[in-house]
C-alpha cells in the first residue's frame, strides 16, 4: 500500500490533512496577531463573494475542470450499472444521509456542546459537503485502487453534468428544510462562477490544447504543469478563511472534533452502500472501488466556494467545509485500503 501510496499520489496531496492542519494555525494566527490582514481583504467583496477568495477557488477548480473528457459520455451504454450506482447514491440518497447525520449530531448528541445558532450554520456547512460528490480526487482514488480509468472519466464527467442542474436545487432545499434563509440569487451566481464558468473554460481549454498539440502532449506535458496549483490555491484559501474564522475557532476548539465526527460516519456510510451494492450487482472491482470513492469523497472546493459565497468567509458554515477537507485525506486513504484488500469479494480483482 505505502508504495502505490507514494506512485499514485502526490507529495501535497498525500499530506494534504497535515497541511491543512498547517494553514489552520497560520490563518488563526494572522487573525489574531495580525487582524489588520483579514480585515484588509474583507474590503474585496462583491455580491456577497470575496474577490481574493474568488480568484483562488478558479485556480483550485480550473485545472480540475481540465481534466474531464466529456467525450467519453458515448461509452455509458456498455455497461451503465456502475453509473446507475454512482447516480443513486450521490443524488438520491448522499445529501439526505448528510443532512439526518449532521442533524442527529448536532441538534442531539452534541446538544449540550454545541449553541443552536452553530448548529443551524454547521448543518448548512455539512449539506454543502453533502450535495457536492467528488471530482478529479476521484481519479487519484481510481488509480490507488486500480480503478478502471477510462470508467472512471465516465462517472466524473457524467457527475459534474448533474451537478450543474441538481446541486442548487438539493442544496436550497435541504437549506430551507434546516431553516437557513435561501439567497437564491446568491446560491445560482455561486453554481455559476464556480461550476459552469470553470467548466466550459477546462473543456475549452482541453479541446484547444489536444487540437494543437495533440492528446499525448495535453496529458503527459500539459496538465503536469498544473499538478500542484490546485493545492496551492486551496492551501491559500484556507489561511485566509482560517484568519476569519480565528475567534470562532480559539472560543470552540473542541467544534473542529465535532463536525468531524459526522462527516466522517458519512464518509463511510456512503462509500460502502455504493461498494456494496456494486458487489450485491456483481460489478467488477475496477469499476466498484471507484463508485464507492466518487461518492464518499466531496467537491470540497465547490462546498467552501458556495459557502462563502452565501454566508460569508467568517461564517461557521465555512468552518464547516473546511473540516470536510480536513478529515477527508485520511478517511479516503483509509477506504482505499479496505477496497485493496477485498479484491476477493469480486470476480475481477
Amino acid at each position: 500500500m505505502s508504495k502505490q501510496k507514494l506512485e499514485g499520489i502526490r507529495f501535497f496531496e498525500q499530506y494534504l490533512t497535515l497541511w491543512v492542519a498547517l494553514c489552520m494555525v497560520l490563518g488563526v494566527l494572522i487573525g489574531k496577531f495580525i487582524p489588520s490582514i483579514p480585515e484588509f481583504l474583507g474590503k474585496f467583496e462583491y455580491a456577497n463573494v470575496s474577490i481574493p477568495i474568488a480568484i483562488l477557488i478558479w485556480i483550485m477548480i480550473y485545472p480540475m475542470m481540465m481534466k474531464v473528457d466529456f467525450k467519453s459520455i458515448k461509452f455509458v451504454g456498455k455497461n451503465p450499472k456502475g453509473l446507475f450506482v454512482t447516480w443513486i447514491t450521490n443524488w438520491l440518497i448522499k445529501p439526505f444521509t448528510m443532512f439526518g447525520i449532521a442533524y442527529f449530531f448536532f441538534y442531539i448528541v452534541f446538544k449540550a456542546f454545541i449553541p443552536a445558532d452553530l448548529a443551524k450554520d454547521y448543518l448548512a456547512g455539512a449539506i454543502l459537503l453533502g450535495a457536492a460528490p467528488c471530482t478529479a480526487m476521484v481519479f487519484v482514488w481510481s488509480h490507488l485502487t486500480k480503478g478502471n480509468a477510462a470508467y472512471t472519466v465516465v462517472q466524473v464527467a457524467t457527475n459534474d453534468l448533474i451537478i450543474l442542474v441538481a446541486f442548487t436545487p438539493i442544496v436550497a432545499f435541504l437549506l430551507g428544510v434546516s431553516g437557513v434563509a435561501i439567497p437564491w440569487n446568491t446560491l445560482i451566481l455561486s453554481v455559476v462562477l464556480f461550476v459552469v464558468i470553470p467548466l466550459v473554460g477546462g473543456v475549452f481549454t482541453r479541446s484547444t490544447m489536444i487540437k494543437n498539440k495533440g492528446e499525448s502532449y495535453f496529458n503527459n506535458t500539459f496538465l503536469p504543469k498544473f499538478n500542484n496549483i490546485t493545492i496551492i490555491g486551496l492551501l491559500l484559501t484556507l489561511v485566509i478563511i482560517f484568519s476569519f474564522q480565528g475567534k470562532v475557532i480559539l472560543e470552540n476548539p473542541v467544534h473542529i472534533v465535532l463536525i468531524a465526527i459526522p462527516l466522517i460516519i458519512q464518509t463511510v456510510l456512503i462509500f460502502s452502500i455504493a461498494y456494496g451494492t456494486s458487489k450485491a450487482l456483481k460489478l467488477p472491482h475496477s469499476i466498484a472501488a471507484p463508485a464507492g470513492m466518487i461518492g464518499a469523497s466531496n467537491f470540497f472546493e465547490l462546498a467552501v466556494a458556495v459557502a462563502i459565497a452565501l454566508f460569508g468567509t467568517d461564517s461557521p458554515v465555512a468552518l464547516a467545509t473546511i473540516v470536510g477537507v480536513l478529515v477527508e485525506v485520511p478517511v479516503m486513504l483509509m477506504l482505499v485500503k479496505f477496497a485493496n484488500n477485498t479484491t476477493h469479494w469480486f470476480k475481477e480483482a
